[in-house]
C-alpha cells in the first residue's frame, strides 16, 4: 500500500489517513465511531471521542490516544500540524486539574472529565465539550451521565 502524504492544511484534508499523526489503525478507530471524512472533525471534544472510542472498543485505551485525537481536532480547526506528543502535557495539565471523574463508560471504565472552568483555566479552548451536533455535553455532577 502506497503511503499517503500527510494533508499541511485542513482544506488539504480529504481521508482521515491524511491527518497528521493519524494512521490506519486511528482511521479505523474514527471510522468505527462514525466518522468517515476529516471534516467531521471539526468543532469536536477530543474528550468526547476518547470517551466513545473507549465505549466502543470495551476497553480503556492508552492516553496518547487522547492526544492524538486532541491534535487532530485542533488541525481540522485550523491550527498548524503539530506532533500528538505536544498535547501530552495540555491533557494532563485539564485532567489534573479535572476536581471530579464521571463514570460515563460502561464496565467500571473511568474517563477523567475537565469541567468547563478548568479548560478555560488551562487555556484549552480547542477541547471545549460539544456534542455531534453542537449542543453542550453533559457536565461533571450530572447524574444522567451514564452512556448506555
Amino acid at each position: 500500500m502506497k503511503k499517503l502524504v500527510k494533508a499541511s492544511c485542513a482544506a488539504d484534508c480529504t481521508l482521515l489517513e491524511q491527518l497528521p499523526n493519524i494512521g490506519p489503525a486511528l482511521a479505523a478507530d474514527l471510522r468505527l465511531m462514525g466518522i468517515h471524512e476529516p471534516q467531521q472533525l471539526r468543532c469536536r471534544d477530543a474528550f468526547v471521542l476518547f470517551q466513545q472510542l473507549c465505549t466502543a472498543t470495551g476497553q480503556r485505551h492508552d492516553p496518547c490516544v487522547l492526544d492524538t485525537f486532541m491534535a487532530a481536532v485542533d488541525f481540522m480547526g485550523g491550527a498548524a500540524a503539530a506532533p500528538w506528543w505536544w498535547y501530552t502535557a495540555q491533557r494532563k495539565l485539564l485532567c489534573e486539574k479535572a476536581p471530579t471523574s464521571l463514570a460515563l463508560l460502561p464496565s467500571g471504565l473511568q474517563a477523567r472529565w475537565p469541567s468547563p472552568a478548568t479548560r478555560e483555566r488551562a487555556g484549552a479552548h480547542s477541547v471545549q465539550p460539544r456534542s455531534p451536533e453542537g449542543a453542550p455535553t453533559l457536565q461533571p455532577g450530572d447524574p444522567s451521565a451514564v452512556v448506555a
